[in-house]
């Protein structure tokens, strides 16, 4: 799976930019707030219809515009196709697929798969639960379409369960229709926990392993699902927190309260563990990714790294270019110098100023 080109209008602070890329490594430098990120973002957005930072259509769009726009190729099984995602400030995004409109941005999913890795995903051990939660979610949705769908229907339920209790405060009556959006909520609520279980366990194999070589045998570090609540007792534990759902006016139950947790031996990471011991946890996390999506696919997906580099100590900068060979990456950097004796093969080297960019010649594969 290649990422071939990139054409950005009005996307952020780009006016209009193009990008090819190199099926290997390919590095944006330049001076922070230039719009390194604003690349990364762009390729996201085209594989998933969604910002990795959560952001709305209307933030991504120029101050200046009212509509913004970005297209892309990709090559996969050797067959190129066209994804074009029209922006709009007010009203839906627009979606094609070989200019072919896409009514359900659900049908871009698994088209191109993608492994973003930022300074941000370091805190993933450190953060809250629903950063965890984030994780699953969007790789789950980019490898299962079936998940997506539970995934999209559970929280519909979710937030008119929600509305539901809050107006039972003024009309206690109204409780009677709680068990409309109950079914719903427990059909689809099983189904998630079952594919996040399964989710957690393939990762957790890939994850030691690779955390075993990268802090050369001496930590055993291992992930653990913990589900707000079983499959098997979901439907029993909703109906008896019930009473308290009216009273807090809200959904206190269900699989939207998840989390996993990262267990170095029997020690948790996230209490007891290091700095270092948590950026080491969630680089195995990151680069178990890239293999559980290989094994999945039968297909490399795109590495974004979005300036790591620089977060990490010369041991971890090792490991994780070791990783990435063979895979096609785009990294971000201030600087050059950061890969200067790194030994990766730079492929293609761009240079970001304000929003433009330069390509840079270069003579050698190498730095």
């Amino acid at each position: 799976m290649i990422l071939k080109s990139l054409e950005l209008s009005n996307f952020r602070n780009y006016k209009k930019e193009s990008f090819e890329f190199d099926p290997g490594t390919n590095v944006l430098y330049g001076d922070n707030a230039q719009g390194k990120t604003n690349v990364l973002e762009a390729v996201f957005v085209g594989g998933t219809t969604k910002s990795h930072k959560g952001s709305r259509d209307s933030e991504m769009i120029n101050r200046e515009e009212k509509e913004g726009h970005l297209r892309y190729k990709i090559e996969k099984n050797g067959r190129e196709t066209v994804v074009e995602i029209h922006l709009r400030k007010q009203g839906n995004k627009g979606i094609a697929i070989d200019r072919v409109p896409v009514r359900n941005s659900e049908e871009l999913l698994g088209l191109c798969h993608l492994v973003f890795f930022s300074p941000e995903d370091l805190g993933i051990i450190r953060d809250g639960p629903e950063i965890r939660r984030r994780f699953i979610d969007m790789e789950l949705c980019q490898l299962n379409r079936i998940y997506l769908q539970y995934l999209v229907q559970y929280r519909k339920n979710l937030k008119q369960r929600n509305a539901l209790l809050k107006q039972i405060h003024e009309k206690p009556e109204l409780r009677e229709t709680l068990e409309l959006w109950n079914q719903g909520l427990i059909e689809n609520g099983k189904k998630i926990i079952g594919f996040r279980r399964d989710f957690v366990g393939e990762i957790d194999t890939i994850m030691r392993e690779k955390h075993r070589k990268l802090t050369g045998g001496t930590e055993e570090i291992h992930i653990q699902y913990e589900p707000n609540i079983s499959a098997d007792r979901f439907e029993e534990a909703l109906f008896l927190a019930e009473d308290r759902d009216c009273f807090q006016g809200t959904t206190t139950i269900g699989p939207h309260r998840d989390d996993i947790r990262f267990l170095n031996g029997e020690e948790d990471v996230r209490k007891y563990g290091s700095q270092g011991q948590k950026r080491t946890a969630a680089l195995s996390l990151k680069m178990s990714e890239i293999e559980l999506v290989e094994r999945k696919i039968g297909d490399k997906p795109i590495l974004l790294l979005d300036d790591v580099l620089s977060e990490l100590d010369r041991n971890r900068q090792s490991y994780l270019l070791e990783q990435i060979h063979g895979v096609q990456t785009i990294i971000t950097c201030t600087g050059l110098e950061e890969f200067i004796h790194s030994g990766i093969g730079i492929d293609k080297t761009f240079h970001i100023v304000n929003g433009v960019c330069q390509e840079v010649q270069q003579n050698s594969g190498s730095f």
